[in-house]
Order: C-alpha cells, then structure tokens, then sequence
C-alpha cells in the first residue's frame, strides 16, 4: 500500500524497475519508455491520483514541462499526499520554473520550508533556490542551498549556515 490509494507490492516494484530503466531510453526513444509507465498506470483504479504523478514524471524526465504540469495539477487535486505529494510538489516546482512561470513555483514550496522533514528537505530548497533565482532572487536561492548543505559538511558546518543566513539577513 502506498498513501495514495491501494497499489501492491508487484506494482510498486515494476513502477520502480520502469524508473531504474530510464537512461537505456534515448531521447530519440523516449515514447517508449512513457508508453511503459502509461501501461503500468492503466493499471491503476479510475481517480487513483498515481496515475497522473507517474505520467508527470514520465513527460518530465523526458524533457517535456509543459505536458507534465497539467498531470502534476491533477494528481494534486485527486489528492496525492505524503512522499509522492511532495514529491509532485517539487517536481511541479521545477516545471513551473522551466516553462517561465517560476513564481508560481516558489508559491508552491515556500510552504514546504515548514512541513514535517524527511529526506526531501534538500530537493525542497534546492528546487525552491532555482526558482528564486529565475526570479532574480539569487541571494535568497544561495541562502538555501548553502543552508541545505551545511550539515553534509565534514566541518564548517557552523560557519556555512552562518553564512547562509546572513546572505538574507544581515544583522544574524
């Protein structure tokens, strides 16, 4: 089961070995590799909101936005939560940025800033700072990322995130 609707465990691993199998699909054949997922979502029951995250993703990975955001929207609005919500929220995100409507993206996973932490937490910035950046934002986006690496650090963990929030304020 996963938290956006009833799925088993087969479909999970087939989902996860179509993924695994992206990079043997050259762009000259990247239909194929979509026409993969869009037989593994037609699996799906009706309204299950899986099946246009998966179909995002697939148009998405294989360089098409602007056919991914409507798929994106509507999983959100059937109701995709959890890893895969906010995993569509990030995505989405990014979409939004590469098809020239970046502020929409930033209204999206500004929120994100604030919700539970999981291992998410980077993308969530990293995606977050290329959307402030596109908007000229480019301290609040350094701010970010360097915020997000701090703790990876060996050492100067203490000092990047210093550094991090004083890019955005001074007076820290």
């Amino acid at each position: 089961m996963c938290e956006a609707g009833a799925v088993n465990q087969d479909w999970e691993d087939r989902v996860a070995a179509a993924w695994a199998s992206l990079d043997d699909y050259p762009r000259e054949r990247a239909h194929e590799f979509r026409a993969l997922i869009d037989a593994l979502v037609a699996e799906l029951p009706d309204g299950s909101p899986l099946g246009p995250f998966e179909r995002a993703s697939a148009w998405d990975s294989t360089g098409h936005s602007d056919k991914a955001v409507p798929l994106y929207r509507e999983a959100l609005a059937l109701g995709l939560t959890g890893y895969r919500g906010r995993r569509a929220k990030i995505q989405l995100s990014s979409s939004l940025r590469n098809i020239g409507q970046p502020e929409e993206g930033v209204k999206l996973l500004t929120p994100e800033l604030e919700a539970p932490s999981d291992e998410l937490d980077d993308a969530v910035r990293a995606a977050l700072a290329l959307c402030l950046s596109s908007l000229g934002r480019d301290r609040e986006g350094l701010s970010l990322v360097l915020g997000a690496l701090a703790p990876h650090l060996p050492r100067y963990q203490r000092s990047m995130a210093n550094y991090a929030r004083a890019l955005v304020d001074p007076e820290s």
